[in-house]
């Protein structure tokens, strides 16, 4: 019996989070989630399921906070500003109608030795279809998965 998505829940690296729910979501692709077994930030060792890659359409409608995020940022600006501002995004839940969600990380790799944005992490508004897109992989950008969404 499969499961049904209902949203995808983005955690920040400073804490924030995002809920955006599956009927905003357009193009999705998550590659290879694997299950591994380690320490994050010095913690007891536990399971974690790491991917090697995602990309993410969202629409325009998804430009918004759940009430249960809390996120002074995204209320401000809106959460499109707070993506593109930030490539923060470390790891999202995927929640399911009934049943425990599934937690994923990301690939990620610090820009400076703050820590705070991701290297691998690109992401882009298409001033043709209003969407948000976001690429987090070592081996490509948004740019170069979502060509033609960014052509004149």
């Amino acid at each position: 019996m499969s499961r049904e998505m209902t949203a995808l829940k983005f955690y920040f690296r400073n804490g924030e989070t995002w809920t955006i729910d599956r009927r905003y979501i357009g193009d999705l692709w998550i590659k290879q989630i694997t299950t591994s077994f380690g320490r994050i930030h010095g913690g007891d060792f536990v399971e974690i399921h790491p991917c090697e890659g995602f990309k993410i359409e969202i629409f325009q409608e998804g430009d918004h906070v759940a009430s249960t995020d809390i996120n002074l940022g995204g209320l401000e600006s809106g959460m499109f500003d707070r993506a593109l501002k930030y490539q923060d995004i470390e790891r999202m839940e995927i929640l399911f109608r009934t049943g425990t969600p599934e937690l994923v990380y990301f690939p990620y790799k610090d820009k400076d030795t703050q820590g705070l944005d991701n290297v691998y992490q690109s992401t882009k508004v298409s001033e043709k279809t209003s969407s948000l897109y976001i690429v987090i992989s070592p081996d490509t950008t948004v740019t170069d998965i979502y060509t033609k969404q960014f052509e004149d």
